[in-house]
């Protein structure tokens, strides 16, 4: 399939995990990617993975800082001429802990990066191409913002902030022919995951009916869906992409 030829894709996040299986997944598809994440060195990695310059441009920085979000989409429409796609992968969880030992200072940094962030770069690629032309959004968010997940509480309130915020978005951007989506997913192999299941993978594993962790080629499948024409009809809504967990809660 080529679904993105000729489309533009930023990938926030991805230089490893779930974002470069997205960013990938665009470009095995005949699409051209930025790419952003932290650190230059991992980032280059991933743009030479990618297929180099012609495929993909990669910009570090962070996330939560308006200046490099202006950045990434003004060096997106210099490089590539557009911005079609938006993903938001960012996200960070730095504590694990009950809500009420959580210190104020981590959840508002959780909230910065998780919520406020991805609003900043939904308002970049609007201002910049979106509005005119339209375009498609999709929000990384996660199982544990659709249900209580101890120890990792405040990440999870997160990502329910995140869940109606793809929304809200999809009903105040659908009169711009601009779509807003989110996948939830459960548990994947990645390394910002890996204390949730490195221990005991086979264990944790047997928990989904699918029995197996996710991986990130799963997310990034569903990413490109909602991300491509195939969803054109498809606004406001959330895939959960989970083995079949949640099933268990009816019958445990």
């Amino acid at each position: 399939m080529k679904r993105f030829e000729g489309k533009v894709a930023v990938v926030t996040g991805a230089s490893r995990g779930i974002g470069f299986a997205v960013a990938r997944r665009i470009v095995d598809e005949g699409g051209r990617v930025v790419v952003t994440a932290r650190g230059a060195e991992a980032l280059a990695e991933a743009v030479t993975q990618l297929g180099g310059p012609e495929h993909a441009l990669g910009i570090a920085g962070r996330a939560h800082d308006q200046a490099h979000r202006a950045e990434v989409v003004q060096r997106t429409l210099d490089t590539f001429g557009r911005v079609d796609v938006l993903v938001n992968n960012t996200g960070i969880n730095p504590v694990f802990d009950s809500i009420l030992k959580v210190d104020e200072a981590a959840m508002a940094k959780i909230f910065e990066v998780n919520v406020i962030a991805a609003v900043g770069w939904v308002r970049e690629v609007y201002n910049a191409w979106m509005g005119e032309h339209g375009g498609a959004i999709v929000n990384v968010a996660s199982l544990a913002g659709q249900h209580p997940s101890p120890g990792i509480g405040i990440y999870g309130a997160s990502k329910a902030a995140l869940i109606n915020l793809t929304q809200q978005l999809a009903y105040e951007l659908a009169h711009r022919r601009i779509r807003v989506n989110a996948v939830a997913p459960a548990v994947v192999k990645t390394r910002f995951a890996e204390a949730l299941y490195a221990e005991n993978e086979e264990k944790v594993a047997a928990g989904y009916p699918l029995g197996r962790l996710g991986e990130p080629d799963d997310i990034a499948a569903a990413v490109a869906y909602l991300a491509s024409s195939d969803a054109s009809w498809v606004t406001g809504q959330v895939i959960t992409l989970d083995g079949g967990k949640t099933l268990r809660a009816g019958v445990e």
